[in-house]
């Protein structure tokens, strides 16, 4: 049986930026229905770096990436979105009065007048390094692509590799909970925030942490569980190091899975957007987050916040092109409910 939801917006993503725009909706007096193929909400944030902290959201000089989604679901609760979690968008057909039916793998419908896709980077899997017998420690066995949860690596000996924003985040987070921690990189200046390399610094002058630079994790040892791993310099020379866990992260590679045959305008792997309101080369559909791309694009969840603000306005007009919207702030109405 077909299970069919009718609603003003589908927002296809459950992370910051799709909860951030149920709310800013929701002070337009617009429904929401939220599909996300995981199955919970908060996207990247809940299913790849829960305990990791966050430091450029507005009004927080740090919050946990857990806690931020914990957040933005308490400031949508007067507004009573419905979601459908752990079924992936499949496709969309428009109907003949302009509304949409969103459909997902497993046969639900979303009526809808608009649809707001904040998928993030879509599907993902994490970059591997090409090191021989790497898998075979996978699954809890020692090599880990994400982190989860900082406590299990609590008084570990660990080795991460990067040089993104993600090592050094980790290594700054790690340093507290590990035994020890050694950064590896392969270059000597990193990609990741200029602030965070001069913390990781820091951190490798007090001698809490090990930084070495120029150099590769070649070769991972352990019979059954990881117990060492080769540090390979560019010079050539190389050193075995006793640990219990190596997290290489070097970032993740995104697919935007079935929106990328949704006919929209594509560019870098990214769905083509205007800035006035973040809509696509489909009128009634926006796309807000990492999925888009426009010149100046920055991939940072305050900017996600503030597209979907404007894309709220976009929806609302598309959905009443004869109706005036007056702004009115919140400072002064309080958040009203749908």
């Amino acid at each position: 049986m077909t299970n069919s939801i009718s609603t003003d917006i589908c927002i296809i993503g459950a992370g910051p930026v799709g909860l951030f725009a149920v709310f800013e909706a929701g002070l337009l007096k617009l429904r929401c229905h939220v599909v996300d193929a995981l199955p919970q909400v908060g996207g990247q944030l809940s299913e790849i770096y829960p305990k990791k902290p966050i430091y450029d959201i507005p009004g927080f000089p740090e919050v946990l990436a857990g806690d931020l989604v914990t957040n933005l679901m308490r400031q949508i609760e007067p507004f009573h979105p419905t979601f459908t979690l752990g079924e992936r968008v499949e496709g969309y057909r428009k109907l003949e009065d302009g509304s949409f039916v969103v459909t997902t793998i497993d046969g639900t419908e979303i009526n809808c007048k608009a649809i707001a896709i904040a998928g993030g980077l879509g599907s993902f899997e994490p970059r591997k390094p090409a090191i021989e017998s790497l898998t075979d420690f996978e699954g809890g066995k020692g090599v880990y692509y994400m982190v989860r949860d900082p406590e299990t690596f609590r008084d570990q000996r660990l080795v991460i590799a990067g040089g993104g924003d993600s090592a050094l985040d980790w290594t700054i987070f790690l340093a507290d909970v590990a035994k020890e921690v050694t950064l590896v990189h392969r270059g000597t200046t990193f990609r990741g925030a200029a602030d965070s390399a001069e913390k990781v610094q820091h951190l490798h002058e007090a001698g809490k942490v090990k930084l070495v630079l120029s150099s590769n994790v070649t070769h991972v040892h352990g019979n059954g569980r990881l117990n060492a791993v080769t540090i390979t310099a560019n010079s050539g020379d190389a050193e075995q190091l006793d640990v219990d866990s190596f997290i290489p992260l070097f970032g993740l590679t995104p697919k935007l899975g079935p929106i990328g045959e949704w006919g929209l305008e594509i560019e870098n792997d990214a769905v083509k957007v205007n800035t006035l309101d973040y809509s696509t080369s489909e009128p009634g559909i926006f796309a807000i987050g990492d999925i888009n791309t426009y010149p100046g694009k920055l991939k940072l969840i305050l900017c996600g916040f503030h597209e979907a603000a404007l894309m709220c306005q976009g929806a609302f007009k598309h959905i009443f092109p004869d109706k005036k919207y007056t702004l009115k702030y919140t400072t002064v109405n309080g958040v009203p409910t749908l």
